[in-house]
């Protein structure tokens, strides 16, 4: 949130210089992003009163007869859409000739026939803010013609504070300061609050019933649509240019001014945090107003930006006294699609004015609507619709149930003083609003979570300066937030309150009193299995990234993965509308991101979505070579590097890991059918691993052979035990195995292993041949034995366990090479 610091200090006159502020209010919990310091105009922009508009024939420029004071009368040319038909005495901020601005000296110049003397400038070109949409516009008698802009327009300093979203009571100048005030000790300065109302006011107003149920899910229900509602009238206006101290605010806090009605009510929300909408009184039939939940499914509003919106029955609208008929929870969803489309509406409730009601340049008599609505609901119409206002951004958050009557009053005031206008002397309120309720604490509660010794009496002063009803017993704390603090529900807020205005720079340095309780012991098992993985992979050379959970129907379809099921209410966007069903398609998009022939070597840890259930992932992807040539050859990549990847990740961990080779259909889809298999890890299937399929890799755009594994989490620990190493020295047996090139080694190894006994220590291959004198279709794997015992083994020993060895080869009809 931006703020002029001139703003506060006119809140709070006893405030700290605006270099001061920001330690102060970073322990408050609102850190300032930065501090802007803003300069006044330069020297040489002047006031000037605007005596004739008139448009210069066949051309877009208009001619602007100016009155520059000492100056004397002169001439411009200006091509600004809103220098047509400028009122006489209307002031714009002139460039007067000699007067050097981004860099280009300005002086007399004939455009179209007409002497140009000087520019009339726009915000953005005298780098006061970002609107080049048009002049800078001023209402008649702002100062003396010829007058220097600077001495009117200050120069300031722009506080950018870091609002979170539970402190919605800040979200404004009066917050911000009230907040202030607390914490320092200061006294707090309220803006005026405006004509005060007696009577009722003109419009008549009706609001939805409380609790409505939604039709078609009976088990929901509406809290309220709009709990209080206040309507005030101002008449006899003159629209036109705000005051110039009310721009110049409004254009420090980031907002572009526009005329005197709608400056009025942003101005008010940033000044207040109250959010208003004023309506042309001309279109508000019958003087009424009726807050309703929308339209037909598939009729539509225009907004008054022109654009056109789908509303359902959950929406709630601002609806004309054109005929609705609303007698039953029914008919509130039912009868209230007879509006036709975008006629009788008046805007979306809380979010923006519809095209009808809008106020226009002739506007003179308005309807002030100031109100508070359902920020849930308001927030889900808002997503669904991809409508964020500055309104929304602080009713989604939190307004003050009971500032509404406020809103209106000083929006009315601010109109009757700067338009000319009259306000009407009633006001229309309606509904009951929710305000915080009683909260009971001891000051024992709050000393023991916060260990800090405050006593009970600067508990009750510091809540009572931050706006709350305290009554104070003994120990005993009964408060009543203000209004204002919605957030303040608990007695633990009240501790968070306390802590805050003490102070947590006077938290004392002691040490934390370490309880286990039963439950907890190895609850941090998973956590640190996880984070060894992690060093594991990164000490092998991956990088890790971490991706959106969201994907798409589409996005399974191309990485022919399983078909999301869970779907997202709200998606951020088209291509993320489901939670994913696997790791890998993340991993292929990250990859496709990458150069093409870039080394690529990345995993995630990360959680899915499938049918069957949410569950946890590792997923690793290896595709270029492993090792780029230097002054040696390149590691190539390929399955086997990939395949030693895992295996060297499973040696750090000190677990055991095969692959067993997959056929038909159990091989997972979006791997080559002829590269794949199951990952065991120490002995359990916990996953897959192969090369990716062509089809799929295309659909990425990956070309080059691109490696997969997924396997599922924790992984499988397998028990520890501590044994003697053998001092006993190893025999070694080689055996040449002859078996159909379809027989996989992990076959074969798993038949030794089993054959073998206790006896065996090691299998590895060291050689595999196909040719002369083999068979065509099959090959030779030649293994290496490592049989070990507590003794040094003999011949006799170890012979007859090869024989067994043997035996199970040939029964499996297989053969053994003897030379």
């Amino acid at each position: 949130m931006k703020l002029p610091y001139t703003w506060l200090k006119e809140l709070l006159p006893a405030l700290p210089p605006a270099a001061d502020l920001e330690p102060i209010l970073a322990q408050l919990g609102l850190p300032l992003e930065g501090i802007e310091d803003v300069p006044a105009p330069i020297e040489g922009v002047v006031l000037a009163a605007v005596t004739e508009a008139a448009p210069i024939e066949g051309t877009q420029l208009t001619r602007l007869a100016l009155d520059v004071g000492p100056h004397g009368a002169k001439t411009i040319a200006s091509g600004a859409p809103n220098a047509v038909g400028l009122r006489a005495g209307t002031m714009v901020a002139l460039v007067t000739p000699g007067t050097t601005l981004g860099g280009m000296e300005y002086g007399v110049r004939v455009l179209q026939g007409v002497e140009s003397w000087g520019m009339a400038a726009s915000a953005k070109e005298l780098s006061l803010g970002e609107s080049a949409a048009g002049l800078m516009l001023f209402p008649a008698g702002t100062a003396a013609p010829g007058t220097p802009m600077y001495t009117v327009w200050a120069a300031d300093s722009v506080l950018d504070v870091e609002v979170t979203p539970n402190r919605a009571d800040v979200l404004s100048a009066v917050g911000l300061a009230r907040d202030l005030a607390a914490f320092l000790k200061l006294e707090l300065v309220m803006p005026d609050a405006g004509p005060q109302p007696s009577g009722e006011g003109e419009i008549r107003v009706s609001l939805p019933p409380r609790g409505l149920v939604i039709e078609r899910d009976p088990s929901r229900k509406l809290r309220f649509g709009c709990d209080h509602f206040a309507a005030r009238t101002v008449s006899g206006l003159q629209n036109g240019p705000s005051p110039l101290w009310m721009q110049r605010r409004l254009t420090l806090a980031g907002m572009r001014p526009i005329d005197l009605i709608v400056d009025a009510s942003n101005y008010v929300m940033l000044e207040l945090g109250q959010p208003t909408a004023l309506y042309d009184r001309r279109d508000v039939t019958d003087d009424q107003i009726i807050v309703s939940f929308g339209l037909r499914q598939g009729e539509t509003v225009r907004d008054l930006m022109g654009g056109e919106h789908g509303t359902g029955p959950e929406d709630l609208l601002i609806l004309d006294g054109r005929p609705v008929p609303i007698s039953t929870v029914a008919d509130a969803f039912a009868t209230a699609g007879e509006v036709k489309a975008g006629q009788g509406v008046l805007g979306i409730a809380g979010i923006m004015g519809g095209e009808h009601g809008r106020v226009r340049a002739d506007t003179s008599d308005v309807v002030i609507e100031s109100a508070h609505f359902d920020p849930v609901l308001l927030r889900r119409t808002s997503t669904r619709l991809g409508l964020k206002t500055d309104a929304v951004y602080r009713y989604e958050r939190g307004v003050d149930p009971l500032l509404a009557p406020r809103g209106a009053n000083r929006v009315a005031g601010l109109l009757a003083a700067a338009g000319g206008g009259a306000a009407h002397p009633g006001l229309t309120l309606v509904g009951t609003p929710d305000v915080p309720g009683v909260i009971g604490a001891t000051g024992s509660q709050i000393r023991a979570l916060l260990g800090m010794d405050i006593s009970t009496t600067e508990m009750s002063e510091i809540l009572t300066r931050l706006g709350c009803e305290v009554v104070a017993a003994d120990d005993q704390l009964t408060v009543t937030p203000p209004s204002w603090r919605i957030d303040m529900s608990i007695w633990q807020d009240l501790a968070e309150e306390v802590a805050r205005l003490h102070g947590f720079i006077h938290l004392p340095e002691t040490l934390p009193t370490l309880r286990i309780h039963t439950s907890n012991i190895g609850a941090e098992k998973e956590g640190l299995a996880r984070a060894g993985l992690r060093r594991a992979l990164a000490g092998l050379g991956a990088q890790e990234v971490v991706t959106y959970t969201f994907t798409s129907d589409e996005e399974a379809a191309k990485s022919r993965a399983e078909a999301p099921t869970v779907r997202l209410q709200n998606p951020l966007t088209a291509d993320r509308t489901a939670m994913r069903t696997a790791l890998y398609p993340s991993l292929l998009k990250a990859a496709g991101a990458h150069a093409k022939g870039e080394r690529v070597l990345i995993f995630e840890i990360g959680r899915i979505f499938p049918a069957s259930g949410e569950a946890e992932r590792v997923g690793l992807l290896m595709r270029g070579d492993l090792a780029p040539k230097t002054h040696q050859p390149a590691v190539a990549g390929s399955f086997g590097v990939f395949k030693g990847l895992l295996e060297s990740l499973a040696a750090s961990l000190g677990a055991g890991v095969e692959v067993r080779q997959l056929r038909g259909d159990a091989v997972p889809s979006a791997l080559h059918p002829g590269i794949a298999g199951e990952l065991v890890w120490n002995g359990q299937g916990v996953g897959w691993i192969g090369a990716l399929h062509p089809a799929v890799a295309a659909e990425f755009g990956l070309k080059g052979e691109t490696f997969l594994l997924e396997a599922a989490l924790p992984l499988p620990g397998r028990a520890w035990a501590f044994r003697d190493p053998s001092r006993a020295p190893a025999a070694w047996r080689d055996l040449a195995i002859i078996a159909p090139n379809g027989v996989s080694y992990g076959e074969l190894a798993a038949l030794l292993k089993a054959e073998a006994g206790a006896l065996l220590e090691t299998v590895e291959p060291f050689d595999v041949y196909v040719g002369t004198p083999i068979p065509e279709g099959e090959r030779s794997v030649a293994v290496r034995l490592v049989f070990r015992g507590e003794k040094t083994l003999t011949d006799a020993e170890v012979d007859p366990v090869m024989e067994r060895l043997i035996g199970a080869i040939r029964a499996q009809g297989w053969g053994i090479r003897d030379k």
